[in-house]
């Protein structure tokens, strides 16, 4: 067994939000579609084959797996991806950047409505880059909530304590307190800013952009880390394996 070596764990879901309670405001841009990339974490055909580059572990054999469980008991999470891996990241290395296609299949756009790629690489810590797009199309059909939760109902979903939600509030107050935590998670969480988005006024693209990540996150081993959109979101676990003694 390399030194070094980990269990990677990614679990990719989505809110059931209404695109009209999100005020990201980003349909107005036309962003390019991620492009094919060698490395794939995991790619949804559009016949709904899926593949992937890496050797993915049972989900059953993943820390994740029970708060996937948890998320979709509630009804208010659509899990798109649980993965895990084993793989060696020594220090100064520099990881593929993986293709992620994820979601319902845009008739109309030709594309996954979740795609773009994860990255993770190893400095003094493990470093994690999520770039992931999600798509909308008026056309397709998608099972909505009255509004984005709060971010505390992924964290309890991960530590295991799920209280009953507050279902007294209104929707623009829940969007609002998302708003304020994603503010703040920007400061707390090393958000970096978004690219430059190419743009063609010409062009009327049969899917628009809802809400993106564009994050880096610094990470710790042994603990669950959360990266977050109004409508998506990434929990990621690394669990170090020691070596045996021979």
């Amino acid at each position: 067994m390399p030194e070094d070596y980990y269990r990677a764990e990614l679990l990719i879901i989505k809110r059931k939000v209404d695109p009209q309670n999100v005020n990201e405001k980003m349909g107005i841009h036309t962003l390019n579609l991620t492009p094919e990339q060698e490395h794939k974490l995991l790619v949804t055909g559009p016949e709904g084959s899926k593949t992937s580059t890496l050797d993915l572990i049972p989900d059953d054999q993943l820390h994740l797996s029970s708060a996937a469980q948890r998320l979709t008991r509630s009804g208010r999470f659509k899990v798109l991806a649980l993965t895990g891996w084993y793989q060696a990241f020594p220090p100064d290395y520099a990881g593929n950047t993986m293709q992620v296609a994820l979601g319902d299949w845009l008739e109309d756009a030709g594309h996954r409505e979740v795609e773009g790629t994860i990255t993770i690489d190893r400095q003094r810590y493990l470093h994690v880059n999520v770039t992931l797009n999600h798509w909308y199309s008026p056309e397709s059909g998608h099972e909505f909530l009255a509004g984005p939760l709060p971010m505390a109902t992924i964290d309890q979903a991960a530590s295991g304590d799920s209280p009953e939600p507050d279902t007294t509030r209104q929707p623009a107050e829940v969007i609002r307190e998302t708003d304020r935590q994603q503010a703040a998670a920007s400061v707390a969480g090393e958000r970096s800013g978004p690219p430059a988005l190419r743009t063609d006024p010409a062009l009327k693209p049969a899917a628009e952009l809802l809400t993106w990540i564009r994050e880096t996150r610094r990470m710790r081993s042994k603990e669950v880390h959360y990266l977050d959109s109004p409508t998506i979101g990434v929990l990621v676990y690394f669990s170090p394996i020691e070596p045996r003694d021979e």
